[in-house]
């Protein structure tokens, strides 16, 4: 273990956060997420919620600040609704980690999402049950 960072980041997951270079994107998915089918790197994180994750990543993750939204989650299917809860969970980790209430969260449809998530540097499989708790983030530049 390492002073100031979460038991919860598996060395895995910490090689994947460093190797990242600006504009990578990293997709935390939840528990029903084809992970397997969809991404190119998977880290498992089994059994730890997406909240947790985000305000364990977020103090050593920089986000970029070259794009309108540094997080994308998955649009409710039509018919369909989004708990905001999830969101609201997960802006909590955020402003913990310093990031500016007023950050967007970008909306991306179902399929797009998937698409999108096939060029992730990373997919972390979480135990993370909340539908549509996915999130991406993009990575910034680091301060130096």
């Amino acid at each position: 273990m390492l002073n100031g960072i979460s038991p919860l980041l598996s060395p895995e997951l910490l090689n994947a956060l460093y190797r990242m270079g600006h504009g990578d994107e990293i997709l935390l998915a939840d528990a029903h997420y084809p992970g397997d089918t969809l991404g190119q790197r998977l880290i498992r994180a089994d059994g730890i919620g997406i909240t947790d994750l985000l305000t364990a990543i977020l103090p050593l993750f920089p986000l970029d600040s070259y794009v309108d939204a540094p997080f994308a989650m998955m649009a409710a299917v039509p018919g369909d609704a989004l708990d905001p809860q999830v969101e609201k969970d997960y802006r909590a980790a955020m402003a913990t980690a310093g990031a500016d209430a007023q950050t967007v969260i970008e909306r991306v449809e179902r399929f797009a999402f998937y698409e999108r998530s096939k060029s992730c540097y990373a997919i972390v499989m979480t135990g993370e049950r909340a539908k549509y708790g996915n999130i991406i983030l993009k990575k910034g530049l680091a301060n130096i």
